[in-house]
């Protein structure tokens, strides 16, 4: 019996909140992805469509920058709020 992994080939999309602030240098590294500055010091960055593997090389460069991570939201295709959105990740 084959079992197929739900969601390495899917491309939803994801809300990535970190602890502080991307800067100018970073932002290049997110191109394509709305990146928003929230007045409690943390960073929302909205991705609209990623595929498991793209995820992964966001995180890769979250961590490559510095910036902790909060937690990974995620929403349906194209940036649209997922009937089944909640944080798959919080880190205290």
């Amino acid at each position: 019996m084959s079992r197929a992994t739900h969601g390495l080939g899917d491309t939803s999309g994801y809300e990535i909140r970190t602890k502080g602030h991307v800067g100018d240098h970073g932002a290049e590294w997110f191109e394509g992805m709305d990146l928003v500055h929230e007045p409690d010091g943390t960073t929302v960055i909205r991705c609209p469509a990623l595929d498991q593997a793209a995820l992964h090389g966001v995180l890769r460069t979250l961590r490559d920058l510095g910036l902790a991570l909060i937690s990974v939201t995620r929403t349906g295709p194209h940036g649209a709020a997922a009937t089944d959105a909640r944080p798959t990740n919080d880190i205290p």
